[in-house]
């Protein structure tokens, strides 16, 4: 993806599914071009991201990407914005 974007990883099988969250994640981050960024949605139902996914990301990927934790949205889910250096 040549622009910023939104990974919704929060909805229907999501929600009970944390590999999938996680396989999905990982390849929005890979979709992602480098300059740009992508908003991880996650369901609520694993809690925050910073806990499960940033670490895996920034093991996977050392030195080539920026992670911040936005904010739990209005609705439960969990924003995580990741940046392709």
């Amino acid at each position: 993806m040549n622009k910023d974007w939104t990974k919704d990883l929060e909805h229907d099988e999501y929600e009970q599914d944390i590999d999938l969250i996680i396989k999905d994640a990982l390849t929005a981050v890979e979709e992602t071009a480098a300059g740009c960024y992508v908003n991880l949605v996650t369901a609520s139902a694993f809690g925050s991201p910073e806990d499960y996914l940033q670490p895996l990301l920034e093991g996977l990927f050392p030195n080539k990407l920026r992670v911040k934790f936005i904010d739990q949205c209005g609705c439960g889910g969990y924003v995580l914005r990741v940046w392709k250096l």
